[in-house]
């Protein structure tokens, strides 16, 4: 159901906003970098709708899109890098993927990602560039031509390499800039009218909200439209560029949030046990996506006492015991 929404009021539930903005063959990129303010409860509720056939913009993942690619619902992935680090160097289900062949890929360095994010919130068609010439990227093409010719949300090739016109003696890769149908975001405050603040680095979120045809913003904290004005020097993303904004406090677990909790390692550990199998994933999303009704639901099961061990400790920003506390300021 949708609670608000007009030009300065965007507020929807989770469930409305991802069943307005996200839809079977949709070209989807997320917000967050790996462990960190993952739009996780977002990913969770497109696996309860069974949107599929998805195209992922991954950029520097994690298991957004490893849950994703486990599930069956990624029919192309466009990536740099699908990781939870600490917990596993690359993503268990993403990796079973790439070798058994289920899933169409394409690899670009992460600068090279980054860039063409860029370009496309610049509204460019193309990005010329230096980075990968002469690396097994500019020579290795995980999609062909003719895959990429069945997929009409993709370019028909990896990129072109062309002279450059003002120095015809230096060689330039020009690259493709994806063509966004949504971006999903997780943010530390939003306002109604889609005004976000992110009180850690932005990564590539800015340029994905610019990018995209639309874009969801979930959030820790829901504020004032005139509240968050009072400082504009402080806000990140424009409410211009938002398209729906869902109040989700702990939407990110259990990635960490920089300001609110840290990430769940015993969660992350438990995640990475389910990946080393798809009988034990399954059995893992049907325990904590599919067994629960809402991130309402999710949260009860996860327990007060849990979420509360993961919260920031100001002055510390990430969770410390008391003990440790006082240890420290004893000192």
């Amino acid at each position: 159901m949708v609670l608000l929404y007009s030009s300065n009021h965007k507020i929807y539930s989770l469930s409305e906003a991802v069943s307005t903005y996200v839809h079977s063959g949709d070209h989807l990129a997320f917000g967050g970098f790996t462990t960190g303010r993952k739009p996780l409860a977002a990913v969770c509720e497109i696996l309860r709708q069974g949107q599929t056939d998805l195209i992922g913009e991954g950029g520097p993942a994690g298991s957004d899109w490893d849950m994703l690619i486990g599930a069956g619902r990624v029919k192309a992935y466009i990536n740099c890098y699908t990781a939870n680090p600490r917990f596993s160097n690359v993503s268990r289900r993403f990796r079973a993927a790439i070798q058994e062949g289920s899933i169409l890929f394409e690899d670009y360095s992460q600068d090279a990602q980054m860039t063409m994010f860029h370009a496309a919130a610049m509204g460019l068609p193309y990005v010329p560039v230096r980075m990968m010439l002469g690396s097994g990227m500019e020579k290795e093409w995980g999609l062909s031509e003719k895959e990429r010719e069945r997929i009409d949300k993709l370019p028909n090739q990896k990129f072109l390499i062309q002279q450059n016109p003002f120095n015809p003696e230096e060689k330039l890769l020009l690259l493709p800039v994806p063509r966004l149908d949504t971006a999903i975001i997780h943010v530390q405050i939003a306002s109604p009218d889609g005004t976000c603040r992110l009180l850690s680095d932005p990564f590539q979120d800015v340029d994905l909200a610019f990018a995209a045809k639309n874009t969801i913003v979930t959030c820790e904290e829901l504020v004032s439209n005139e509240w968050i004005r009072r400082e504009p020097e402080k806000n990140t993303i424009p409410g211009i560029t938002v398209s729906a904004v869902v109040h989700l406090p702990y939407g990110g677990h259990p990635s960490q949030v920089y300001g609110y909790y840290d990430y769940d390692k015993e969660f992350y550990l438990e995640y990475d046990r389910a990946g080393k199998s798809d009988e034990a994933f399954q059995q893992f999303l049907k325990e904590w996506v599919y067994g629960v009704k809402n991130h309402a639901e999710y949260l009860e099961k996860l327990g007060v006492n849990r979420l509360l061990n993961l919260k920031n400790v100001p002055g510390y920003e990430f969770h410390v015991s008391d003990e440790t506390i006082a240890e420290e300021e004893s000192k």
